[in-house]
């Protein structure tokens, strides 16, 4: 399958040589200039892996990572003209997979490209996701439960998101606080137990009897809805 990399990057010098690069290895490249731009075509081309420039004009590419790890696990690749060992680390916690030190050369950019994309083995998020008594829009973020649209506030749906990207499999406490929270939250439990309570309030979930999250005391939850269709790119 040809993978569609989303490079997001404001230098047109910088887009054309990575553009150059991922076309001689058979790669589809598209591109975006600010950090909304570059949200907006990654809910739009749900691109396999993102390469994301720090020093974008309208937005942090700190909150443009936190943003993307609210609701995709999809591999991203920092751009950053800092070789700060504290930076790198910030980075990798925030939700980077891997990083570049400005200048970099062709075989080094694809070279982490393939290793990211052969590691991870990443599959886009489909556009819905469909379970027995519940539908989830993806790219519009809107819940249906037994046909009736319920209104999630950002953080719970993060929370259903990643549940259901996984079906029936235990996920830690620590894996879900890190991911939704950040690595600096990875021992405030009660975040995360305050916002199953409201998540399964809105899904009218009831905890002894779970119709879609199940409580695994002391090690984390799982998505136990039964899929109606398979799990697969929209």
């Amino acid at each position: 399958m040809n993978k569609k990399i989303l490079v997001i990057d404001d230098e047109p010098k910088i887009r054309s040589f990575i553009r150059i690069s991922l076309h001689a290895e058979g790669f589809t490249c598209v591109e975006a200039t600010t950090a909304k731009e570059g949200l907006q075509m990654f809910n739009d081309e749900k691109p396999h892996l993102i390469i994301l420039d720090l020093g974008l004009p309208d937005q942090d590419g700190y909150q443009v990572l936190r943003e993307l790890r609210q609701s995709s696990r999809v591999p991203v690749l920092v751009l950053t003209a800092r070789d700060e060992e504290a930076q790198k680390i910030k980075l990798l916690e925030g939700g980077a997979n891997d990083y570049l030190s400005k200048p970099f050369g062709v075989k080094e950019l694809v070279a982490r490209i393939k290793v990211l994309l052969r590691d991870i083995n990443y599959q886009p998020t489909p556009s819905m996701l469909h379970f027995e008594g519940i539908s989830i829009d993806t790219q519009d973020q809107k819940v249906t439960i037994d046909g009736v649209t319920t209104s999630l506030t950002k953080k719970e749906f993060a929370l259903l998101i990643r549940l259901a990207q996984a079906p029936n499999q235990l996920l830690t406490q620590n894996q879900l606080l890190s991911e939704i929270w950040g690595q600096s939250h990875t021992e405030d439990s009660h975040y995360l137990r305050v916002l199953i309570t409201q998540l399964r309030k809105k899904l009218d979930d009831d905890a002894d009897a779970p119709r879609f999250i199940k409580t695994e005391p002391g090690i984390g939850y799982r998505f136990v809805c039964q899929a109606l269709t398979p799990q697969s790119e929209a």
